[in-house]
């Protein structure tokens, strides 16, 4: 913990880590709450390796809580997630190697023009997702899933802001499943991705290991009630959720996007 951290910014930290939980177990896009919160209240030494180790270690309580209440309710179909699961993993422990080297800035504006077109294109959808039609089999889902488990990872290790999103949303657009069937399968995918981040960074030291174990257990309780709320309600309740926390993310990194704009035109 850093030294020079107050109390109260600690148990705000907490609380943020409690609604972060709920919004990631419910639809993904957590770390939109979580990570930026972290960058504002921790000191401005701390270097972005810790927020994010930090960030991750969170997380990954509140996801895998969430994950095991969607798998008591929700059979995975094994030939999807087997790949998903293991390319996610790749990607993030090679997403959280970049971390360390490429400036965080450069990627805000992408994410901004994805975020934008998965709110528009589920929009613009409204029976999107609500059924729930499988469209591929064998090896035409392996690679699918492969490929969105690989590039949703790595983005994961990288920065993180999102990630259940993109997992939901491609896991439904690309291979046909409900809501709530692709976020079970997405909860599995981005618990891998933050075990996997989480090892990278931890082996270099870069977590904060007392905050972390904190927000944890406060983003894990809102993780389990966030699922059961998804599971009670069902897949048309997981798209409104959706939508909202995507124009949340919208909104967040375009104020980001026009500071980093400002920042080099000054």
């Amino acid at each position: 913990m850093p030294a020079d951290i107050a109390l109260h910014v600690v148990l705000l930290l907490v609380g943020v880590a409690f609604l972060a939980g709920w919004v990631d177990a419910v639809v993904g896009g957590g770390g939109l709450i979580q990570l930026p919160a972290l960058l504002l209240a921790l000191p401005s030494d701390t270097s972005v390796p810790e927020i994010s180790g930090t960030n991750k270690v969170s997380s990954v309580a509140g996801t895998a809580v969430a994950t095991l209440t969607y798998l008591r309710k929700v059979r995975p179909d094994w030939a999807v997630v087997v790949p998903l699961v293991a390319s996610a993993f790749a990607g993030s422990a090679l997403g959280a190697q970049l971390v360390r080297l490429l400036p965080r800035d450069a990627f805000t504006p992408i994410v901004l023009v994805a975020l934008v077109a998965v709110g528009t294109y589920t929009v613009r959808r409204p029976q999107l997702g609500l059924e729930h039609d499988v469209r591929h089999s064998g090896f035409a889902s392996v690679w699918r899933s492969a490929a969105i488990g690989g590039g949703v990872g790595v983005y994961d290790g990288f920065l993180g802001p999102g990630t259940g999103s993109f997992f939901v949303i491609l896991v439904v657009a690309v291979l046909g499943y409900g809501f709530l069937q692709a976020t079970a399968k997405a909860k599995l995918a981005n618990l891998t991705t933050n075990v996997a981040a989480i090892g990278v960074l931890a082996w270099h030291g870069q977590v904060l290991w007392l905050l972390g174990v904190l927000m944890a257990a406060a983003n894990l309780t809102g993780a389990y009630l966030g699922a059961r709320m998804a599971l009670r309600h069902g897949s048309g309740f997981v798209r409104r959720v959706f939508l909202v926390v995507v124009g949340a993310m919208i909104l967040r990194l375009g104020w980001d996007t026009v500071q980093i704009a400002l920042r080099v035109l000054a």
